[in-house]
């Protein structure tokens, strides 16, 4: 038998089918092998077998060995490894990496195993009452919690005494085997079954997105109206189909409280998988993923390559979110895996969200998705009212600090009245930038093309995209000056603000630099829902799905910082942004009071976003891009190279360029735009960046991209990595 393996070696010059020989392993498809690979022994993955191969069989090297005793690539992964590799410009090996836990590799992760007792299967009733003289209590104790059922040797030993167990396995009554421990996340997460009577709206949409004819359904619901009971009770009918269910969600903040829902809702069948799990941890999750133990996968991005068979049901909440788009290698539209999933299994894709992104709900309104809307939410109060606080205005009537008038006589009312406060700023550290204020010096990082954030708890600057972290300047490097002035704040600075107006207030901040602990999302936001803190301060990971019910207050610090980015989504993301935020405020029976904090109070987002009109933002943004011929009217390519030679990356953009430019020269009628240009971020860790951009109209896409791959192929020079994105979410 002729094994057709990949080695797990991220480089595009091997990234090729090799042949090898079966030697006898009895080597499936879907396996991990150790192969031969020139004078060394690589991991790989068997990703076809045949009965001969092309080359000389007497040249062929045998498989050296099976990894594992079980096949941990299913069919329906091998041919997801293929649309990925044509659809995304992926390596092989980079898409079936994504499909197990990253610590199986180089077996840096196995099975916990631990001894374990139970009895004999050799040992009939009638010779353990001879075995067992009447006078030994504990032994014939021990031997009646047996026949219970077996239970590991740590637990038997702790109750009955090294002795008993002793006795009971020198007489064969009593056996140790090693069992597999299952090292369970969040473990102390309390869950309480509450199922909830659907409202008439919430059943028919159940009804509508299992029902219908489409694949795909665009579930439009405003905040607070029910979604995740939709999504859970949908669930629930395909599991009673005997089918499997992957629910996604943007943030790993938001997926302990989610898994709180669903293992009150469906017990031991929930596993979850995201980056923040320990490796055993996800090896485990995986593993019940995989043997069918568990049906349910809960989590971030990553859990849709989840090994769950016969997909039933596939959601993802906030599908808005940039999140779902990765966008360092590999890169991938968590959308387009998804959709390829259900549709390979004849299963359903949910995409939940109160904002949808343009393109979903063009695609809904033309009829490709299915529409099923919840336009009110469960408490029937209305949403909260959003109040416009013009900052230009603050400044000149004196106000310069983080807070309006208006924000701060807020916040000390809530305070005063025992409720609570959210406050969201979308930037964290102290800190944008330290700058030299005579010679104007900004601190850049060392390795990467960007600016460093001032941290203030530990007095370092730190580069948000390398980690590499710095002294903070005490002196200007180029003319010494002492006089450092600081960039616009972020959320540790306003904490610190916060603590000097509300003292002995608890007050929390939820951001990347407060959440490198696992358990500091439920730690927080546990906190923040006991009310032992009364204000919390974060990024977007505390925007959207969060239920606190004495939230009667949502200040917005600083709602331009993402209407101005260079980026044609920047008006849609703001619009999503204040929704979602927004929507945190007035959840219960309290009414609720968001403070939009803006620079630019007449701006049409902010007009369209204080009266929750998503669809006349709709119509506007749909219209907008129909006329200038951005997406969804059109497809953005993005060709991208780095390498650690600025002149070699420089040299494989320009040739590539050329043939590029040939190419549109011929078909002119095909794109919209071409421009090669060094990267935004010219520099990251050390790698310098090139780009070529592209727009392409949406009825060529296709034929262009297949095109441009064939380009790419044709050019790749040694020390250059090309990676392709199809509508990036960022350009930097």
């Amino acid at each position: 038998m002729i094994c057709k393996v990949i080695v797990d070696v991220s480089n595009s010059e091997v990234d090729r089918i090799f042949d090898y020989v079966d030697g006898g392993l009895d080597v499936k498809k879907g396996d991990r092998v150790l192969v031969p690979f020139g004078n060394k022994k690589l991991e790989g993955f068997c990703i076809d077998t045949a009965e001969k191969s092309d080359y000389d069989p007497a040249k062929l090297k045998p498989i050296a060995a099976k990894l594992d005793d079980f096949s941990c690539i299913s069919e329906e992964m091998l041919a997801l490894m293929r649309f990925m590799k044509e659809k995304f410009y992926l390596r092989y090996v980079d898409c079936l990496r994504l499909f197990i836990p990253g610590q199986m590799r180089g077996g840096r992760v196995r099975e916990l195993k631990r001894l374990y007792v139970e009895l004999s299967k050799d040992v009939s009733e009638e010779e353990i009452e001879k075995l067992i003289p009447a006078r030994a209590h504990r032994q014939l104790e021990l031997v009646e919690k047996l026949r219970e059922g077996g239970e590991y040797l740590s637990v038997i030993t702790e109750e009955f005494g090294a002795a008993t167990v002793k006795a009971l396995e020198d007489k064969g009554i009593a056996v140790k085997t090693d069992k597999a421990v299952y090292r369970k996340p969040y473990d102390g997460l309390k869950s309480e079954a509450d199922r909830v009577r659907l409202t008439d709206a919430q059943r028919q949409a159940v009804d509508k997105i299992l029902g219908g004819d489409k694949t795909v359904s665009l579930l439009y619901g405003v905040t607070g109206s029910g979604k995740t009971e939709v999504y859970m009770n949908a669930i629930d009918r395909v599991l009673k189909q005997g089918k499997t269910a992957i629910m996604l969600v943007p943030e790993i903040s938001l997926t302990p409280q989610m898994l709180r829902n669903f293992r009150a809702r469906f017990s031991s069948g929930v596993a979850m998988l995201h980056s923040g799990l320990g490796p055993g941890e996800r090896y485990d999750e995986w593993k019940r993923l995989l043997t069918g133990e568990a049906r349910i996968v809960l989590g971030a991005r990553s859990a849709v390559f989840a090994p769950v068979k016969n997909v039933g049901l596939i959601v993802i909440d906030e599908e808005h979110d940039a999140s779902y788009f990765s966008e360092s290698n590999p890169r991938y539209n968590t959308c387009d895996i998804a959709r390829f999933r259900a549709e390979y299994n004849g299963g359903k894709l949910v995409l939940g969200s109160a904002t949808p992104s343009i393109e979903s709900f063009l695609l809904a309104r033309k009829g490709e998705y299915s529409l099923v809307s919840l336009p009110d939410r469960i408490s029937r109060h209305g949403m909260p009212k959003i109040q416009i606080e013009n900052m230009s205005q603050e400044l000149i009537s004196g106000n310069n600090g983080i807070f309006s008038r208006r924000l701060e006589q807020e916040l000390r009312k809530t305070v005063e009245n025992g409720n609570q406060a959210i406050l969201f700023l979308n930037r964290r550290g102290h800190s944008s930038f330290a700058m030299c204020k005579k010679c104007g010096y900004i601190a850049k990082c060392e390795d990467c093309d960007v600016t460093l954030t001032y941290h203030s708890v530990d007095n370092m600057l730190k580069c948000h995209y390398c980690g590499k972290r710095y002294k903070m300047l005490t002196q200007c490097p180029d003319c010494g000056s002492k006089e450092i002035r600081y960039g616009k704040i972020g959320t540790q600075r306003v904490v610190e603000e916060l603590e000097k107006m509300f003292p002995g207030v608890g007050i929390l901040r939820m951001d990347n630099e407060t959440t490198t602990k696992k358990s500091a999302y439920l730690d927080i936001l546990g906190a923040f829902k006991a009310k032992e803190a009364q204000i919390l301060v974060g990024t977007q990971m505390i925007a959207k799905g969060h239920d606190f019910p004495d939230v009667t207050l949502v200040g917005i610090l600083d709602a331009d910082m993402s209407l101005y980015f260079s980026d044609y989504r920047s008006a849609e993301r703001t619009f999503q942004l204040v929704t979602q935020v927004a929507g945190r405020a007035g959840r219960s029976d309290k009414e609720g009071l968001v403070i939009l904090q803006t620079y630019s109070p007449s701006h049409y987002v902010y007009r369209y976003a204080k009266n929750y009109d998503y669809l006349g933002f709709f119509e506007k943004e749909n219209n907008s891009r129909e006329v200038t011929g951005f997406p969804p009217y059109s497809t953005i390519l993005r060709v991208l190279m780095t390498g650690e030679d600025d002149e070699t990356v420089k040299n494989c953009a320009r040739n590539m360029f050329v043939d590029v430019r040939a190419y549109e020269l011929e078909n002119k009628n095909e794109f919209l735009f071409l421009q090669a240009m060094r990267s935004p971020v010219a520099r990251i860790e050390r790698n310098y960046r090139y780009q070529i951009l592209m727009r392409i109209k949406r009825e060529y896409e296709d034929t262009v991209v297949r095109e441009i791959y064939r380009i790419i192929d044709e050019n790749k020079v040694r020390g250059v990595s090309v990676f392709a994105q199809i509508n990036p979410q960022s350009m930097s």
